[in-house]
């Protein structure tokens, strides 16, 4: 069986020119990730194209939960409270190996956004909406019960808490995995190839687009009788193609940034969502390996959507916010580690500020017969996906009333992720099982587990290309970094270090002084199985050591470039 390889592209490529296909899904984000493995799940002819990577922009740079929003409880936007919150149990069933219950304190402190009433009953409300399990729902602790669960919490201001859980996610990792499922299905799914214009029929409706694959500068025509538009923060650029423009509503976008520090300068016990001092905003602190990650703002962006960056206003909110509410660590600028920014496709309203804006998602249909969806939230992503599938259903059935009439409803409730364990049992005797059988390669059990937590299953593809090169690569680190990088080329369409480093493996965000002295063997790796000169081998690092100083560069918005 075919794998999803960056060495396949080629193949790739002419199969999206000379075939037809029911919908082209512009757009590799988790929404377009979304669309196309719902469309082809029920049946239909599917092709993907994304213009970066697959989860390049917002799909990346999120907190990276899938939650139920407990803030949108306040501003009354129940249905959409409901909706997330069923998601993530269903999210979390079909991709149990990168979706995890991560426990959650509430502090409820002295002039905050919630009262030790309300959180009660909102926190109550939130687990009643969502259907939450009976030993993940909410319990109220006591000032004294809220301290020993945070220490580090600031006291004179403490009244008590609220622990409740969250899912903690990698959200570039689920979006790959959706990806990857659907190609499994039979969708034609391509990063790097970028629609430049759209081909209209004698009916005055889109009926495909040409492309530009910005990795060997082939241009092309792919045919489609639907055409969906989900590239997030670049929907409006989108429809300023067709005919009409932008019409009615328009985007809003705002910005979110987080901010990485080492762990042992915020040793938290558990994560946390607690309110900022200075404004009515609250922030997430969230434990993660061998650093805390701390976010997120929530600001109007105005700046170049290719390239959103953590200023050092950003920056300083952030560490500010948790000074306040941690008072004994001290953050400043030095603890930093990484940054991320990413952007939000919201739905503007006028007279609203970005945190009031609605995060519901709509879908607009453009004159010549684009769908586009916009808005909307990680958890949401798979209802998301089944509306905007119906939609093009019905203008596939408009055209075609026969051709049309036994395709399958949305089916993906139930659809398995790749590399998904079907119950926790399955995944936990999955990984002693193979830290038992990884001894000669000398992987230990909580590396094991860290495999498994990106790959699920499929870290057995892993382990055994880390056997097949335990004779060449004595280095036990290497040898598993070797492994991963092949799998990341041969499995899920790694073209490039900033591929593997930031959308595949997190590291550049969470790992990134670790990485400093190794980026230059994973180029070179990377060389040889691509057969990369030396002059595109400088250019590919050199193209990383941008993104590895742009994480910690806290330029203004004004002074940004676009690599």
């Amino acid at each position: 069986m075919q794998t999803f390889s960056a060495l396949s592209r080629g193949q790739f490529l002419e199969r999206l020119e000379s075939e037809e296909y029911d919908l082209l899904v512009i757009g590799g984000g988790i929404t377009g990730a979304g669309i196309a493995l719902d469309a082809v799940s029920r049946g239909l002819k599917v092709a993907l194209v994304e213009k970066k990577d697959f989860s390049w922009g917002t799909s990346s740079r999120s907190t990276k939960l899938i939650h139920g929003g407990l803030r949108y409880l306040k501003q009354f936007e129940i249905a959409l409270v409901r909706e997330v919150g069923l998601e993530r149990a269903i999210v979390y069933n079909n991709a149990r190996h990168i979706v995890r219950p991560e426990k959650m304190l509430l502090p409820i402190v002295r002039n905050g956004s919630l009262g030790k009433n309300m959180s009660s009953l909102g926190l109550w409300v939130y687990d009643y909406l969502a259907g939450v399990k009976k030993e993940e729902r909410r319990r109220m602790l006591t000032k004294e019960q809220t301290a020993d669960s945070e220490p580090l919490l600031r006291q004179d201001i403490l009244k008590g808490g609220g622990m409740y859980f969250e899912y903690r996610s990698d959200d570039a990792r689920l979006t790959i995995e959706n990806i990857k499922t659907a190609f499994s299905k039979g969708a034609n799914c391509l990063n790097y190839v970028e629609a430049t214009q759209f081909i209209i029929d004698d009916n005055d409706r889109i009926c495909g687009a040409r492309l530009l694959d910005n990795q060997s500068g082939r241009e092309m025509v792919v045919k489609a009788k639907v055409v969906i538009n989900a590239t997030g923060p670049w929907v409006d650029q989108l429809r300023k193609k067709e005919k009409g423009g932008v019409q009615g509503k328009r985007l809003h976008l705002t910005k979110g940034v987080h901010v990485v520090v080492p762990k042992n300068r915020l040793p938290l016990k558990q994560s946390a969502y607690f309110d900022v001092e200075a404004d009515e905003r609250m922030v997430f602190a969230i434990p993660r390996g061998n650093v805390t990650y701390i976010g997120t703002t929530d600001t109007n962006y105005k700046g170049e959507t290719s390239r959103p960056v953590a200023t050092y206003e950003d920056v300083k909110y952030i560490l500010s916010a948790t000074n306040a509410m941690f008072p004994g660590q001290d953050l400043d600028i030095t603890d930093v580690i990484s940054t991320w920014a990413g952007l939000r496709p919201l739905i503007h309203e006028d007279g609203k500020d970005p945190s009031e804006l609605s995060r519901k998602d709509e879908i607009f249909i453009g004159d010549n017969g684009l769908i586009s969806i916009a808005g909307g939230k990680l958890t949401g992503y798979r209802k998301m996906a089944e509306r905007t599938v119906d939609e093009a259903l019905r203008s596939l059935r408009n055209t075609n009333p026969t051709g049309y009439k036994d395709i399958k409803p949305c089916s993906t409730e139930k659809v398995q992720l790749n590399g998904n364990f079907e119950t926790e049992e399955e995944l936990e005797k999955f990984i002693i099982d193979r830290t038992g059988e990884v001894k000669q390669i000398q992987l230990t059990g909580s590396e094991v587990a860290a495999l498994v937590f990106k790959y699920g299953k499929d870290t057995d593809i892993i382990i055994e290309r880390a056997f097949a090169l335990y004779p060449m690569i004595q280095d036990p680190t290497k040898r598993i970094a070797a492994a991963e990088i092949w799998y990341s080329i041969n499995h899920e369409m790694s073209s490039n270090l900033c591929d593997y480093f930031i959308r595949r493996t997190g590291r550049l965000y969470f790992e990134r002084n670790s990485i400093l002295n190794t980026y230059d063997w994973v180029g070179e790796r990377m060389a040889n199985i691509f057969g990369w000169n030396q002059k595109e081998l400088e250019n590919h690092i050199k193209e990383f050591e941008f993104e590895l100083d742009d994480v910690v560069s806290f330029k203004s918005e004004e002074k940004v470039s676009v690599a």
